[in-house]
């Protein structure tokens, strides 16, 4: 740039603070590396241009904001086409996906359930209620970001909170409690007896797979502590047969399991909802596609050719 320096330290920045904003919008690692590429493309050539950019932050995150509203106008369509149920592209805590983690503190806005909540609000609504009840900016900034006026943003931002508080899933509110009734749920699943499993599950568990067409994985939410407990019953029997891998990790901000092949290839993986010292939820991403931002991803879960 002629301008403004885009210096290596600046990008980082850029990317540090506008991705957990984006991913949030967008529940997609790569769409969202790709909307924050198109951003910094844009504050370039909005700087080779002459145009005055007093708040490279701020220029910033309105940009990529608005490519995000724009991007889920037009995903609507592909996700209700979607094979199975869609669910987010999961972040493991690892450092990658511009180390979004950092921000554990709102943990809970970056679980699975948080974010396939947010997908019954509009862009617009989702954007204002991120920017506003997760992000802390001012409705003067907000509405800059999203081209509305002040008092509209507060309106779309009153409507959209009461929309979430009707439905906003619920958490285990200390830390160790979780992990700990993950890592027993774990070895429960490896070692225990069907009721042992079923011991540990809410009665209205519920348990959302996306395989999206490509990978088996169950098409409908399955629901119930006895029907949730034989499917993961069935889950580690295969995996025995496979000799896979299961780790606990922390998925979304949240307890969660890895499923690795022998040789490091990944499977799926599982972000455990954990509410009054049960299991309340679990999401698990097995298509692939979701999964390549995380290293290696084995085929073994992938369907043939003639069934996608």
């Amino acid at each position: 740039m002629a301008d403004l320096q885009m210096s290596n330290d600046l990008v980082a920045e850029l990317r540090r603070t506008t991705f957990p904003v984006v991913y949030r919008m967008v529940g997609s690692v790569a769409e969202t590396e790709d909307l924050i590429q198109e951003g910094l493309l844009r504050l370039q050539m909005a700087t080779d241009k002459g145009t005055p950019v007093a708040n490279t932050h701020a220029f910033f995150v309105s940009v990529t904001t608005r490519l995000a509203i724009d991007h889920l106008r037009s995903a609507r369509h592909k996700r209700e086409i979607y094979t199975g149920e869609w669910l987010p592209e999961p972040i493991v805590e690892s450092g990658q996906g511009e180390d979004a983690l950092e921000q554990i503190e709102m943990a809970e806005t970056l679980s699975m359930a948080f974010l396939v909540m947010l997908e019954t609000l509009s862009p617009l609504e989702r954007a204002v209620f991120l920017l506003r009840q997760v992000f802390d900016y001012e409705y003067t900034e907000i509405a800059d970001v999203v081209g509305k006026s002040e008092s509209n943003c507060r309106q779309i931002f009153s409507r959209a909170k009461r929309h979430v508080a009707e439905r906003k899933p619920r958490f285990e509110s200390s830390k160790d409690a979780r992990e700990s009734l993950a890592h027993h749920f774990l070895e429960i699943c490896k070692n225990g007896t069907l009721q042992d499993l079923e011991s540990m599950l809410a009665a209205d568990v519920e348990f959302h797979g996306d395989g999206g067409g490509v990978a088996s994985a169950v098409l409908h939410p399955v629901i119930g502590a006895g029907a949730v407990a034989r499917l993961m019953h069935g889950i580690f029997v295969k995996a025995r047969q496979y000799d896979l891998i299961f780790s606990e990790a922390t998925v979304n901000g949240q307890p969660g399991l890895l499923a690795k092949t022998s040789a490091g290839e990944l499977i799926s993986v599982m972000a455990l909802q954990i509410v009054d010292g049960k299991i309340q939820a679990l999401h698990s991403v097995i298509n692939p596609d979701k999964l390549m931002h995380l290293g290696t991803v084995s085929d073994l879960a992938r369907l043939p050719k003639r069934h996608q």
